[in-house]
């Protein structure tokens, strides 16, 4: 039987592919703390963990009438965002795909009242919310999936879909780690200001009251208040999470909504990136379970 044996709700933000040297010059001569966060997050526990597959749920690929999964074998070749081609160009990737992993989840959707299709198509566009976090954490023979959001989906529709995933995940023998790729708050500054608030000091996230938002959501889930996330969501949308907080339903859905109850630490500090908030948090597998309900 699979399990969950960690989890994480980690940036993908640009910054992070671009040089040191253009960093600090973008944050007054300091680096971002995400970068030494994702390389300490390796170290510690991608470097560690006994796991054979991570499932990114990717909060920038879009579908529309269904979710669908990666189900390829291998994915390999290089990466250029369309939407920013300057500091993402032709990044390298190169890793194993997790087919019956893949197969196993979308098996379970209609039980659990949704659509997953699997797609095993070589051509299907891969996208940086993704490859950026593999480029700091995929280690070499580690099966790599990506499940993207559904943008007709709401938040029942994103919880079924965890529900699913953790099915899918029990049907296998793998031992999984699932990244909720992706922000809290998310407006980005005008074009027009934008460049006076690329630093990643708190006093240039968009308003002061989605700061506000997003400190009091990583200190519930420093405390394993999950419930009181998942209570707050439609306080939170006011402040428009990263593709309405997707990919951190869907990881709930997984791990036990309400009942999950493990606390996350920070493996960054609270930053800025043009206006929305961005935070390394990791969810280490409690020995009583996700939901403190038995080993």
């Amino acid at each position: 039987m699979g399990e969950v044996v960690g989890a994480g709700l980690l940036s993908h933000v640009p910054t992070i592919m671009l040089e040191e040297r253009v960093r600090r010059e973008l944050n007054n001569g300091k680096d971002t703390t995400l970068v030494a966060g994702l390389q300490r997050l390796r170290a510690e526990v991608f470097d560690t963990l006994d796991y054979d597959t991570v499932v990114v749920l990717d909060s920038h690929w879009a579908t529309t009438v269904e979710f669908v999964v990666t189900a390829q074998d291998h994915r390999a070749g290089l990466f250029t965002s369309e939407e920013l081609p300057r500091g993402m160009c032709r990044i390298p990737y190169d890793f194993p795909g997790d087919p019956e992993l893949a197969h196993a989840i979308a098996a379970h959707g209609q039980a659990r009242g949704t659509w997953i299709t699997p797609i095993a198509d070589h051509h299907l566009p891969i996208l940086y919310a993704t490859v950026n976090l593999w480029h700091y954490l995929g280690v070499p023979g580690k099966r790599w999936i990506s499940i993207g959001v559904c943008q007709t989906a709401d938040e029942e529709d994103n919880l079924r879909l965890g529900r699913a995933l953790a099915d899918g995940i029990a049907a296998t023998d793998r031992k999984v780690l699932l990244l909720a790729s992706g922000a809290l708050s998310h407006t980005f500054w005008p074009l027009r200001e934008l460049r006076a608030h690329e630093a990643s000091g708190i006093e240039h996230i968009f308003t002061p009251e989605a700061a506000k938002a997003d400190l009091e959501r990583i200190d519930w889930f420093g405390a394993g208040d999950h419930a009181r996330v998942l209570d707050t969501m439609p306080e939170f949308r006011k402040f428009k999470p990263e593709a309405g907080f997707a990919h951190y339903l869907m990881l709930a859905g997984a791990l036990g909504e309400r009942r999950w109850k493990a606390p996350g630490r920070l493996f960054s500090a609270y930053e800025n990136a043009i206006g929305t908030g961005q935070a390394h948090i990791w969810f280490d597998r409690p020995a009583t379970g996700w939901t403190g309900e038995g080993a």
